[in-house]
């Protein structure tokens, strides 16, 4: 999937996928659809909007901008309240999508979108926080910590700063160093998926409090909120020191690359039976190793590696049905710890290579899109 007619074909597949959705049916939030979900705010959308965005400022095709802002102002009122968002859940999954707020507001203007910025504001003010001073997960996942948890509310966290916080990102760096020295593996260099710093949970080492296995997607995270971050932040001091963390990782991370250029599942334990290369934490690994290297963050040689996890996943998992249409295969459609009663989402190896494997999940699909707009930057 390397020339040009390839490229083409994507292009193609993310014009089926605005064409094929609506607002309160995106075809993308397979969780959505299948458990019946009505509209609601929620990161896998944020995780669209803001690839659509990308695809926007890459192209300068309005379409993409013209889709992403009806999507929003589906869900934002004039007031700035938002539909299906509950601050009270104190859910840092549902202030993924706040971060394309800031955008919508710089170019259109509209009062409404910087309302729901402070109201997404509200809820990081009341966020509970564990004894390292980290968010909590989530409500339901009292003193945990999440890889995930960084780039979901991180990067809006530090946007606000920058736009309305006078530049104060101690909170941001404290707590992704936080994640650096309490959730790395010293001698692979790789990030265990959840911490538990009361050591109760069922799935958490009752000494150290870490979950059990080192799952790609999780990481994926971790490694896209760095390298966002450190492009949005304009404190020579924290960025430097952001840097620092994220080319160890993926310095790390590279390590466990594929012959292929994917990643596994279960990030070091290759070719296990039923573990497999899993496409959405390879296009964030492979985005974060492009957008690492254009900014200078890492060596240039990273950028061919990300490049070559982007054909890998092409021509693994971009598949053309018997109808013609392009699907993105290979997507772990969700994973997680806990709570109390669900004990099957232990941390195990064997959970995580359970959980239903699915296409056009924009899980897996918006880290493919964001990549691809990395590869569409060094083609000029």
């Amino acid at each position: 999937m390397q020339d040009n007619n390839s490229y083409i074909n994507i292009d193609r597949y993310i014009d089926r996928l605005i064409t094929e959705s609506t607002p309160d049916l995106p075809i993308w939030n397979i969780e959505s659809i299948r458990q019946g979900k009505k509209p609601h705010w929620n990161y896998i959308d944020g995780c669209m909007i803001t690839s659509l965005l990308q695809m926007n400022q890459i192209t300068g095709d309005k379409k993409y901008f013209d889709f992403a802002e009806r999507f929003i102002d589906y869900y934002v009122s004039g007031d700035g309240s938002i539909l299906g968002y509950n601050v009270d859940k104190y859910n840092l999954d549902d202030l993924n999508e706040g971060r394309v707020l800031f955008e919508l507001y710089r170019r259109t203007g509209k009062e409404k979108y910087r309302l729901a910025i402070e109201n997404q504001k509200k809820q990081l003010d009341g966020q509970p926080r564990t004894n390292t001073g980290n968010f909590w997960h989530k409500l339901i996942y009292p003193n945990q910590i999440w890889l995930d948890g960084i780039y979901m509310a991180q990067v809006f966290s530090t946007l606000y700063s920058k736009e309305y916080g006078g530049g104060d990102y101690s909170d941001m760096l404290s707590q992704i160093e936080n994640v650096n020295k309490y959730m790395q593996d010293e001698s692979s260099g790789l990030y265990y998926h959840g911490l538990d710093c009361s050591k109760s949970i069922f799935w958490a080492d009752s000494a150290s409090g870490l979950s059990k296995n080192f799952w790609l997607r999780s990481i994926g995270w971790f490694t896209v909120a760095l390298i966002d971050i450190i492009e949005i932040v304009d404190n020579e001091e924290v960025r430097s020191r952001l840097e620092k963390i994220f080319a160890d990782l993926i310095n790390s991370i590279a390590k466990f690359r594929d012959s292929s250029g994917l990643y596994w599942q279960v990030v070091d334990q290759p070719g296990r039976e039923g573990n497999y290369l899993e496409t959405s934490g390879s296009s964030m690994i492979a985005y974060a190793m492009l957008k690492g290297a254009r900014l200078g963050v890492i060596d240039a040689e990273y950028a061919l590696l990300g490049k070559s996890t982007f054909d890998g996943i092409c021509d693994r998992y971009l598949t053309v049905s018997e109808g013609g249409e392009l699907n993105l295969g290979g997507i772990c459609l969700v994973a997680g710890l806990g709570p109390e009663n669900n004990r099957r989402r232990d941390g195990s190896y064997e959970y995580y290579i359970s959980e239903p494997i699915v296409e056009n999940d924009a899980k897996g699909v918006a880290p493919f899109v964001l990549c691809y707009t990395e590869i569409l930057r060094t083609r000029g």
